[in-house]
């Protein structure tokens, strides 16, 4: 019997020796117990541990609350997946919502401080559970959220009076995340994109026709102290696109007013923020976040009522996009600072201009052209529904989609290779079909309206090259007849004005007309010329996430998910951490 004791004392504490396994604590010892079984009672030991965890949860001796915290949190770990999908925690918290306890902690001011930036992330990835397979609560609870206290918030709540600084939600900490992303100076290295938060924004305007109020709500603006957080010894490294907002952004300080300020709102912030992500989409993170960015706005010129305030020419705003610098654009590296005051929807396509000018390379992003020439056409669309005369600077559209098509067509054998250039050309003819078309509907001035024919009688040899290309190109001949077919109005403008330009040369002995030259001869000529009525060009395919993005989201979601597991910092649940809190509790 003694020499059982010795032997089990032993097996308990061994002494340390050059020849022996380092000393195991006791409860060491217990845990190896534990797993040291088969996959089946492994399973069932640790679920085992777990709901005892959760019972010690209510105790209230604070040293057992303190373990359990410490236990579970190695459960969870050892539970994580690369795929939030295959997580079997989660099953448990979609049967048990947790939804009202991530608004109650954005809802508070001192817990959205803390814990803010997780818990949005945490509803991200929650919303993204298995999102297409079933019913998931998060999506259904997200898409009807409208309590007063959680949408009627300022951008900034530090404009606030201090007994509304405590209200709050979803909603206001997304928004001021999203104004901390902002990085004012553009000599700065761009290093901004946080595809977390993105994904939080994306499914707020998604699911949430409530959110685009939001958007539109003002403040004056400012711009927005971007504090720097110096990282201890024991925190990694925060990779590119996990970075949360400072906590002084997001505790939401006052700030003094200035009454000479302009004013702002989420969406002009979005717009910079999409100004830095999209100049640079060489780095596959900035590239899906320049892809979010574009669906985010699709979303957003698809809806009524932001199409509504977009285009309010009561509600003008002055923004002061990132352009990219360029010696072949021929730029200044001044910023300008005499940025018109105009509706928000200028700066939108400004948006989609600087982005088509600045991409023309080898590494052609055909995705991303995609979406901004459909944005372009359904902002479009509701221009000519609602016949809205929008003052914007047309012809710098007209002249990027222009330098845009001879690009595609003086690249045509690298750029086939890799991508169907013919759907992105027909996409952008039907744009011009669009302005000749329905032009007089939604153009401001008559005078507009002739400028569009003068860069369209300038462009006079695209539609030669694009029937020279849709009759070489074996598999692409189908795609490429579309493009031919749509430029019958084109080449009518063309045909019927190029011979009286010329005519009006020879007979004043002219040898090159000035634009205005031309122009009196365009405006002197419209009675005889004749187009074709093109049917379906104000119509458009409206956005769906499933199937077409269903793929994107999920590789997304996927590496949010890597990311924030790589940077989790255990050390801040650790027991010296969690006694310290539980010992101001009263």
């Amino acid at each position: 019997m003694a020499q059982q004791l010795v032997e089990k004392k032993a097996g308990l504490l061994r002494r340390m020796s050059s020849s022996k396994k380092p000393l195991k604590e006791k409860v060491v010892l217990m845990y190896d117990e534990i797993f040291a079984v088969s996959i089946t009672f492994k399973e069932y030991n640790i679920n085992s541990l777990f709901h005892h965890c959760v019972q010690a949860l209510g105790e209230e001796h604070q040293i057992k609350v303190v373990n359990a915290f410490s236990v579970s949190r190695e459960k969870m770990y050892l539970q994580v997946t690369d795929n939030i999908s295959q997580n079997t925690i989660l099953e448990y918290v979609m049967i048990n919502s947790i939804f009202e306890a991530i608004l109650q902690i954005l809802s508070d001011v001192s817990s959205r401080g803390q814990h803010g930036y997780d818990a949005v992330v945490l509803l991200a990835l929650l919303v993204n559970y298995r999102k297409y397979e079933s019913m998931n609560p998060y999506i259904v609870k997200l898409s009807i959220v409208d309590d007063e206290p959680t949408l009627d918030v300022s951008m900034l709540s530090q404009y606030k009076d201090k007994e509304e600084e405590n209200q709050g939600g979803f909603f206001s900490t997304l928004t001021s995340m999203v104004e901390s992303m902002f990085i004012a100076d553009v000599d700065e290295k761009l290093s901004v994109t946080n595809e977390a938060i993105l994904l939080a924004l994306y499914e707020a305007v998604h699911l949430n026709r409530n959110f685009i109020t939001v958007l539109a709500q003002s403040h004056p603006e400012i711009d927005i102290p971007v504090v720097p957080t110096t990282p201890t010894p024991t925190t990694p490294t925060t990779p590119l696109g996990t970075t949360p907002p400072s906590l002084d952004m997001m505790n939401n300080p006052e700030l003094p007013l200035d009454p000479n300020l302009q004013t702002s709102n989420l969406l002009i912030t979005f717009l910079k923020y999409a100004s830095i992500v999209m100049q640079d989409t060489k780095d596959e993170h900035r590239l899906n976040s320049a892809r979010l960015c574009l669906i985010i706005l699709t979303c957003i010129a698809e809806d009524q009522y932001a199409d509504a305030f977009l285009h309010d020419d009561n509600m003008n705003f002055r923004v002061n996009l990132h352009r990219m610098m360029s010696s072949c654009l021929h730029r200044k590296k001044a910023v300008d600072k005499n940025i018109p005051s105009r509706p928000l929807v200028c700066a939108v396509l400004d948006l989609m201009v600087e982005f088509i000018i600045t991409h023309m390379m080898k590494g052609f992003p055909m995705d991303l052209y995609l979406r901004s020439v459909k944005i372009i056409h359904k902002l479009l669309c509701y221009q000519k529904i609602c016949r809205i005369r929008l003052h914007n600077t047309w012809r710098e559209l007209w002249s990027a989609l222009i330098n845009l098509l001879k690009f595609l067509l003086s690249n045509e054998t690298t750029l086939l290779a890799k991508h169907n250039i013919f759907h992105l050309a027909l996409l952008v003819v039907n744009l011009f079909n669009m302005f000749i078309t329905y032009g007089d509907t939604f153009l401001p001035t008559s005078n507009s309206y002739d400028e569009l024919y003068y860069e369209i009688v300038r462009m006079h040899q695209l539609p030669v090259q694009i029937l020279r290309v849709s009759t070489n190109t074996g598999q692409w001949k189908e795609a490429a007849s579309k493009v031919t077919h749509a430029l019958v109005n084109v080449r009518a403008i063309i045909n019927h004005f190029n011979p009286k330009i010329e005519s009006y040369a020879a007979v004043n002995h002219i040898s090159q007309l000035s634009e205005e030259q031309v122009l009196e001869v365009v405006r002197s000529n419209y009675d005889t010329l004749t187009l074709k009525l093109q049917d379906g060009l104000d119509q458009f395919e409206r956005y769906s996430e499933q199937p077409k993005e269903a793929a994107f989201f999920k590789e997304l979601v996927r590496s949010i998910s890597l990311n924030v597991r790589k940077n989790v910092s255990l050390n801040t649940l650790s027991q010296d951490v969690l006694l310290k809190e539980f010992s101001t509790i009263s």
